[in-house]
């Protein structure tokens, strides 16, 4: 036999045998992902779902993480999940509205990604993703955003040897299925639950008389017959979570930011109802001294401005919550404006539980931060 034809023997040998050997390294690693059996959360936060066709696993996690913080998700490979949903702001970016990559603001504001098993089932101001699958793949081809093809994107991942191996150990192959998976795991698992409140609700430590009497504002909701006076915050922002309910539409709300002929669409545009028009999804308050601008569009600066506009700022529209139309701390009915009307010692003592809620663990635990940093 000639040289040649033995060379071309051994090169076929070669690349058959290192093809099964990546179908059985890829099939093996695959099957022995390793399931997180420590997970916990705590138990005042409520039931949660874990999807079955995406159950947590270390490697999910891992890869996931990296790929929240690696640019090479966008077009141009400059804008990374992270660069909108920072770690040390609670996973916002301390702007009232991301500048998109044509130059324009985009047209809402970037939320918390905390505490993201829980709450209302849909995501986004509104409520287009209903799934955290969906979300993740969502804003990696908006063109405003991040400007992603995904086929392109699997091109790239495809071409890095870490990631090769990583969503081989992981799910087996790389693709838009996969880098759902591992940002949601990743996002699933961003739980914050170790701030001076959740210290307090396990017993460890004792809040100031100030903290004490802006906590039951926060948890009553005003009766002017009772001589009761309240916030209301606590009939759209849950107890423990601090987010919107779970149930059907009731985590979303109009709470009177405009009048009707302003009204966005919010979301109405989801589900094509008239009646959710000005409804935007109750974000949670976890951190919230740290998530700065807030409202769905960003328009307040401060938690004094926020408090303002509740207490005598609301605007009256046809699908205003109830809850809020209807809740009334002054004695008078003869004021025709709608809000709180809370004083400032009361609005003092609110945003001194507000601040209860940053979780400074949450913010700086290197589990979450940034791999590529580490040199991971």
């Amino acid at each position: 036999m000639t040289k040649r034809f033995w060379i071309l023997i051994c090169s076929s040998a070669i690349l058959v045998g290192g093809l099964v050997l990546y179908v059985f390294t890829r099939e093996s690693v695959r099957v022995s992902a390793t399931p997180i059996t420590n997970f916990s959360a705590p138990f005042v936060f409520g039931r949660f779902n874990i999807p079955k066709e995406n159950p947590l696993t270390e490697e999910a996690f891992a890869l996931g993480r990296r790929l929240f913080y690696d640019p090479i998700l966008s077009g141009n490979n400059d804008v990374a999940c992270a660069t909108c949903h920072q770690q040390h702001l609670a996973f916002t970016d301390g702007l009232a509205r991301p500048t998109g990559l044509s130059g324009k603001e985009l047209e809402f504001s970037s939320m918390s990604l905390a505490n993201l098993l829980w709450g209302a089932r849909r995501f986004f101001w509104n409520g287009r993703a209903v799934s955290l699958e969906e979300l993740a793949l969502i804003p990696i081809q908006h063109p405003e955003e991040m400007n992603q093809n995904l086929d392109e994107l699997l091109r790239e991942l495809k071409k890095s040897e870490k990631y090769r191996y990583m969503f081989a150990q992981t799910f087996g192959d790389i693709s838009s299925d996969a880098v759902a998976k591992a940002l949601a795991t990743f996002m699933r698992l961003l739980i914050s639950s170790d701030s001076k409140y959740d210290q307090f609700l396990r017993g460890e430590v004792n809040l100031s008389p100030l903290e004490e009497h802006g906590r039951k504002l926060f948890m009553a909701h005003p009766d002017v017959k009772a001589s009761l006076r309240g916030a209301n915050c606590i009939d759209c922002h849950s107890q423990f979570l601090t987010s919107g309910f779970r149930d059907a539409f009731d985590g979303f709300s109009n709470n009177g930011l405009d009048s009707e002929e302003h009204l966005s669409k919010g979301l109405e545009a989801v589900t094509k109802d008239p009646k959710h028009r000005g409804l935007f999804k109750v974000p949670t308050l976890r951190n919230i001294a740290l998530t700065a601008p807030y409202m769905h569009d960003g328009r307040f600066r401060t938690l004094e401005e926020v408090m303002d506009h509740y207490i005598n700022g609301i605007k009256i529209s046809t699908t205003l919550s109830p809850l809020i139309l209807e809740a009334d701390n002054s004695p008078s009915d003869n004021d025709p404006s709608v809000g709180l009307k809370l004083n400032d010692s009361e609005k003092k003592a609110i945003i001194a539980f507000l601040h209860t809620l940053t979780d400074e663990k949450f913010v700086s635990n290197q589990k979450l931060s940034n791999p590529f940093e580490g040199g991971s």
